[in-house]
């Protein structure tokens, strides 16, 4: 999406409603098809305005800042200012600090950076407890469709994947298929640096995350799948302080399904990223498949 577009007159509109006269607005949308999102200044401070890419997406951000958002420290996760399901939009509150990718991090900060990725992921996801029979059987759909759903990322993306590759991924998806329950969350679903903030502004850094529109009922391992295929090769050392921050160890399970998962998301990426340009994230996916096919050889 053109940086240069405007934000839609209805939805300046609607925000106006809310927050009163809007006295600028910025686009700050991702580089990506279908970001749409403003900031916008009033009066006494700012709000940021996004469409949802479609009705799925709205539904689980929406609920994500209704019910996980309230429980967690003020200023890590935008607060929900409005909602408007025929616009799909959402009004949201800022979130202090700075993108992490833009801060140049020494080797001991980045590891701080991830063990205080892992604290706040734990209290996204609650405890076990927290979960009603609802959401658990949620989650274990959502591991199944995950798994049945290999034929469809293999044939999405045609030749742009090799046999072997098929053969990688497919294998995977029939292991995920043969795993046992795993421990189940209200996932945050994009769990990664481009979206981690942190605020460094105090004597200790506030962490802080945003873009929740991938929230949904999963096994807690599958926020782990884009650190496992990106930061984390090479660096055991960040996977070691994310998961001292989130207070336990993976399972010999979730190892396993982190492998799985982790396959599926790469022939995902690639059938993506080719048609869209985006060749961090194709290389990402084939980096994956690469590694995913030594370690089985």
């Amino acid at each position: 999406m053109s940086v240069t577009t405007p934000v839609p007159p209805a939805l300046r509109e609607w925000a106006q409603d809310i927050v009163g006269p809007v006295l600028s607005v910025r686009n700050v949308s991702h580089d990506r098809p279908n970001s749409r999102v403003w900031e916008l200044t009033y009066a006494t401070g700012r709000v940021f305005v996004k469409l949802s890419p479609n009705p799925a997406s709205f539904g689980r951000e929406t609920r994500a800042l209704r019910e996980v958002a309230p429980g967690l420290q003020m200023g890590t996760i935008p607060l929900l200012r409005g909602a408007d399901a025929h616009q799909q939009a959402l009004l949201l509150s800022p979130v202090p600090g700075r993108p992490v990718k833009s801060l140049a991090l020494t080797p001991g900060g980045e590891r701080s950076l991830h063990r205080q990725a892992g604290s706040w992921l734990r209290l996204f996801h609650g405890g076990l407890g927290d979960l009603t029979a609802r959401v658990r059987q949620d989650a274990a759909d959502e591991i199944a469709r995950a798994a049945r759903g290999a034929d469809t990322h293999v044939e999405r993306a045609g030749e742009l994947i090799s046999t072997r590759e098929r053969q990688v991924v497919r294998r995977h998806a029939a292991e995920l298929a043969r795993i046992g329950p795993l421990p189940t969350a209200f996932v945050h679903g994009y769990f990664q640096a481009r979206n981690w903030l942190l605020d460094i502004d105090h004597a200790v850094s506030v962490f802080g995350a945003v873009d929740v529109e991938r929230a949904r009922p999963h096994a807690v391992v599958a926020d782990a799948v884009a650190l496992a295929c990106g930061p984390w090769v090479g660096r055991p050392d960040l996977e070691a302080a994310f998961w001292n921050g989130y207070g336990r160890a993976l399972t010999s399970e979730e190892e396993r399904a982190l492998c799985c998962l982790s396959a599926l998301d790469a022939a995902s990426a690639i059938s993506w990223g080719v048609p869209h340009g985006d060749e961090e994230i194709v290389e990402r996916g084939r980096a994956t498949l690469a590694r995913l096919e030594v370690q089985a050889a």
